[in-house]
């Protein structure tokens, strides 16, 4: 019974998503430029280096549509930006985890060798 109620439960928080286009539409955004946000969010992330990531870009509609062309420009620069921002964290947390261990070591040495010495 308990399972029952977890797995609804995580069906009506999925049920409530939306997607980025859905949302952008409903924020007043038109159509051609949630398709072109869309679009270049993927084309984005995967110049950032994500692998699931995929270049889309339809060009002819790029050309000619000057809404799908701003969302594919927004939406590229954010999603890669994005991404670029969250590898630079990972790299400082890692490097700072490394120099939180080896101050922490120091102190320990140091406090063994001040132990000794009385």
């Amino acid at each position: 019974m308990k399972r029952v109620a977890v797995v609804l439960g995580m069906l009506m928080l999925l049920g409530g998503c939306e997607t980025t286009h859905e949302d952008l539409i409903a924020r007043g955004y038109p159509p051609a430029f949630a398709d072109g946000y869309d679009d270049g969010c993927s084309s984005g992330r995967q110049a950032a280096g994500v692998i699931t990531g995929q270049f889309r870009k339809d060009v002819p509609r790029y050309l000619k549509d000057p809404r799908y062309a701003e969302g594919w420009s927004d939406g590229f620069r954010q999603c890669q930006a994005m991404r670029e921002s969250e590898e630079r964290n990972a790299y400082r947390e890692r490097h700072w985890d490394e120099r939180e261990r080896a101050w922490q070591q120091q102190k320990d040495q140091d406090a063994a060798r001040a132990y000794r010495s009385q």
